[in-house]
């Protein structure tokens, strides 16, 4: 993961968005702890949270402050295996997926909704993305309203719906979307 970002943090109208440490993983793992019990997100709870925070491909990970509070994340990770969105947008654009950038843990705290740091934590990954002159693209359950409709409310283009098994008796349909335009 980089840790030296060179630039400085992002203001949202009321919030900072900025390089998520290695210190905010636990503050991370609570606020998931409540989007979880709050809106389903993630449909699986992960055995070791603050792991599934920091998968083997994460390139980066930022994080939303409200009040001095961490109460979101976003990270930005290589395709790996079970992203969806990366090939879909392959397939398309007739391009390699080592071409793409997933975006993904994307939470906001329920009670810090309606700031804009989620629009600001996108916004800071689609820059980054540009910068390594990666596309970015995400995957999302079909389920999941509040997400879509942030993504859509930005731009991002829906490319597929996708069934995915995820456990012998689990398929969950996945929302592909890619921010608007080229890298």
């Amino acid at each position: 993961m980089r840790t030296n970002e060179p630039y400085l943090p992002q203001k949202s109208p009321s919030g900072l968005v900025r390089p998520r440490t290695d210190h905010d993983l636990a503050a991370c793992v609570e606020v998931l702890a409540a989007v979880h019990r709050h809106s389903g997100y993630p449909v699986n709870w992960p055995d070791r949270p603050a792991d599934w925070l920091t998968p083997r491909s994460l390139l980066t990970a930022w994080v939303a402050e409200l009040d001095g509070r961490v109460v979101g994340h976003l990270g930005l990770s290589r395709a790996a295996e079970g992203d969806a969105a990366p090939g879909v947008w392959a397939a398309r654009a007739g391009a390699g997926v080592d071409v793409t950038t997933v975006v993904g843990r994307l939470f906001v705290s329920p009670a810090a909704r309606g700031h804009g740091l989620g629009a600001a934590l996108m916004a800071r990954a689609v820059e980054e993305a540009r910068a390594l002159g990666l596309h970015p693209v995400l995957d999302v359950v079909d389920s999941d309203t509040a997400a879509t409709a942030l993504y859509e409310r930005l731009g991002w283009e829906l490319l597929d719906v996708v069934e995915q098994r995820w456990a012998p008796e689990q398929v969950v349909s996945l929302r592909c979307y890619a921010a608007p335009g080229q890298p």
